[in-house]
């Protein structure tokens, strides 16, 4: 299982006084200064799409002694499970975010101690937090519709001095609704600025928590604004609502974030038959058709490194130097996409001993970071399932994703006109008509359809 170290102090930093200093100020003016010391264990970012994590496992209880480096906590990421080592040495004073529960990404999940005496306060702090904001829970709560007579008017506050400290959400929000973060008093534990106050600063009404909702029920009038929920479906008997893991609301957030992207697609019949034949001779030794697709692309990608462009911000983008190619891979609870990194630099050989080890790697959730998230451009295969034909869905941060049917006999005319059947797949290719065109595109499929009507370079 992978592993990551996260925690950090808590306690306010001394700043560097003169030696005078410490004479002529009065005592009273340094009590602030003399604190336990008192760490807070965040809930890492395991993932450039994960804001939040779920508790699998803690491998320490409360009351157990810490050594640097050791494992303290298995979190569950969108993407893997992974352990989480602790930076310092102390005491395990106090559990915050219990086993099956989520919390936001930053949050405090536990407290260290550095000393016994310090533990009592350490979990009083733990309390006062739980009491404060509490943790989320694992199901999201049925929103309801607002309140017309709270309009929840942006709080102004004065600016706090010192470091600005705010969960790393909190400060994505505030960008994205242009709020200054620096004059926003946290309400989170020791100050902490959570997303709830930038968003209560944008305007932006909280969502409602579960005891919230049933008490504003008898008073929210039947005529007001209507939920925007399922609720005007119809109840089906027997039916089970089961909540999105980690994984799967993380994809459930991809594909919306991709709905931004205005995306083009483009299908492109190739006859398989020499593709065929060369894996009918080289399945023996472990190569799989995903790993010769892989490696068409990579080629092809080498010649349009256009098609191999990123696009993240809407105004600039990016030409990847490498080519990773990112390769669907069916979870039973989501979707996960291991990367083979520099595809167009491995030998095929060498690139499907790395693909099996990937998917071994990605099927267990032990993926590193980097094997799942530096991919440049995704291939998805279905026609392993038999599937003719299908639209991918492009994922962020990507310029393209192909599509790959399944190979069957088709009845093809040759440039005389006489008919005869082929095997022939259809790839559709979805991609980011903002920096790739249907010229580009189009020039790609050319040269990937080359290389699969001619495979022998893929062995080279």
């Amino acid at each position: 299982m992978a592993s990551l170290s996260f925690s950090s102090s808590v306690s306010t930093s001394t700043p560097f006084l003169r030696p005078s200093a410490f004479l002529l100020r009065p005592r009273s003016a340094r009590l602030p200064l003399v604190q336990a010391k008192i760490r807070e264990i965040f809930m890492p970012a395991l993932s450039s799409t994960m804001t939040e994590g779920k508790i699998v496992s803690w491998v320490k209880s409360e009351g157990d002694v810490l050594s640097k480096g050791e494992s303290v906590v298995v979190v569950e990421s969108d993407k893997a499970d992974m352990d989480v080592e602790t930076f310092y040495d102390g005491i395990l004073a106090a559990i915050v975010v219990n086993e099956g529960e989520t919390a936001p990404v930053g949050a405090a999940i536990g407290l260290l101690a550095e000393t016994e005496a310090e533990i009592a306060e350490a979990r009083a702090k733990a309390a006062a937090q739980s009491s404060a904001a509490p943790p989320a829970a694992a199901e999201e709560p049925a929103p309801v519709a607002p309140k017309a007579e709270s309009p929840a008017p942006a709080p102004v506050a004065a600016a706090t001095p010192g470091k600005l400290v705010a969960t790393p959400f909190a400060k994505k929000l505030a960008k994205q609704h242009k709020v200054d973060i620096t004059k926003l008093v946290g309400t989170g534990p020791f100050g902490r600025v959570t997303p709830e106050d930038v968003e209560k600063a944008a305007g932006i009404a909280p969502a409602p928590k579960a005891n919230v909702v049933a008490a504003a029920a008898p008073v929210a009038p039947a005529a007001a604004s209507p939920p925007k929920t399922a609720a005007s479906y119809p109840e089906i008997p027997g039916a089970k609502i089961v909540p999105f893991t980690t994984m799967q609301a993380a994809v459930s957030r991809n594909m919306i974030e991709s709905l931004s992207v205005p995306t083009f697609r483009v299908g492109y019949p190739i006859a398989t038959d020499a593709l065929d034949a060369l894996y009918k001779k080289v399945k023996a030794k472990g190569v799989t058709m995903t790993a010769l697709l892989a490696k068409a692309a990579a080629m092809a990608l080498v010649q349009h490194p256009v098609v191999n462009a990123t696009c993240k911000d809407g105004k600039s983008f990016t030409y990847n130097s490498s080519v990773n190619i990112a390769v669907a891979v069916a979870m039973d609870d989501g979707l996960i996409t291991p990367v083979l990194q520099d595809a167009d630099k491995l030998d095929l050989y060498l690139l499907s001993k790395k693909w099996k080890e990937l998917v071994e790697k990605a099927r267990a959730k032990q993926l590193q970071p980097q094997e799942y998230n530096s991919g440049t451009f995704t291939l998805s295969n279905l026609g392993m399932f038999g599937v003719d034909r299908f639209d991918a869905i492009l994922p962020p941060g990507q310029g393209a994703i192909m599509a790959v049917g399944a190979s069957k006999p088709t009845v093809v005319a040759d440039k005389e006109g006489f008919f005869t059947v082929k095997n022939q797949m259809l790839v559709n290719v979805t991609a980011d008509h903002r920096i790739i065109y249907g010229a580009d595109l189009a020039a790609f499929l050319q040269t990937f359809a080359k290389i699969i009507l001619n495979p022998e370079s893929l062995t080279m």
